[in-house]
């Protein structure tokens, strides 16, 4: 890309953008991209048996806007159409050149070389439970302690039944608890036997009862999705699922970038 100053044009400075970490000692290529208004080759930089994919950008600082977070996803995605051992990168990390991104292979190399036969061969996909609201509705109507709660706060003043408020939230939150307890019985724990390694992560928002993430070998990812179809049978009139994947490991792998050499 180029600029101009009094009539000169002068060219912008780019540097290295990196989308994942594969392993491999050939050279590759992953198509192009179209970004910053151009269209850019990714392509892999080594070190050992590992490689970077990245492409050559304008030198910046990039937002992740949901254009950009798209890009760096489908990057991922068509690599992990071709290669069986993806180790993701966080987005919006430049470089200032190939060598840098050397530098930081050779310093990412004793976590990499443990991660890779880990996670060879291996997908993450993730399933996320949510209670219909018909559902909660009429579960919490049938705990006959926590109805007559409701009961005695709607009889006293706001100030009076400040204490009694607080009691009927505490209460409210211990029964969602039980109904996740069972969720995870229910359906996390039969994934986790298909799963070479799981997490039940923080459920989001106030309806939510699971949230899940499977790391899976794709040998067994029919078996997997068999699995879930099962259990969505079996719970689609009280909740709602939504499985999503395959994703490169996320929830599994914890890189740290440091450029500087390791001391």
């Amino acid at each position: 890309m180029q600029g101009s100053i009094g009539g000169a044009k002068v060219e912008q400075e780019t540097g290295i953008y990196i989308f994942c970490s594969i392993q491999t000692n050939e050279k590759k290529e992953f198509g192009t991209i179209h970004f910053e208004g151009e269209d850019r080759q990714t392509f892999t930089i080594h070190y050992q048996d590992a490689a970077m994919v990245a492409a050559e950008v304008p030198m910046k600082i990039y937002h992740p806007n949901k254009d950009n977070l798209m890009l760096h996803q489908q990057v991922i995605s068509n690599v992990m159409a071709n290669e069986d051992t993806v180790v993701p990168i966080s987005f919006g990390n430049v470089f200032q050149s190939e060598e840098d991104v050397e530098v930081l292979l050779k310093n990412l190399y004793p976590q990499l070389s443990k991660l890779f036969p880990q996670i060879k061969g291996k997908i993450e996909v993730g399933l996320k439970v949510v209670g219909k609201k018909e559902w909660l509705e009429s579960q919490i109507s049938k705990n006959s302690k926590v109805m007559e709660q409701k009961s005695t706060v709607a009889k006293k003043s706001e100030d009076a039944g400040y204490f009694d408020r607080m009691k009927l939230g505490e209460m409210a939150q211990k029964f969602f608890q039980s109904l996740q307890k069972e969720i995870e019985q229910d359906i996390h724990e039969p994934l986790v036997k298909l799963s070479a390694s799981a997490k039940a992560n923080d459920p989001i928002g106030e309806k939510m009862l699971l949230n899940g993430s499977y790391l899976i070998d794709r040998s067994k990812e029919e078996q997997f999705d068999s699995k879930v179809n099962e259990l969505h049978d079996k719970w689609q009139d009280k909740v709602d699922f939504k499985y999503t994947g395959p994703w490169p490991a996320y929830n599994f792998i914890n890189i740290k970038l440091k450029v500087e050499e390791s001391t």
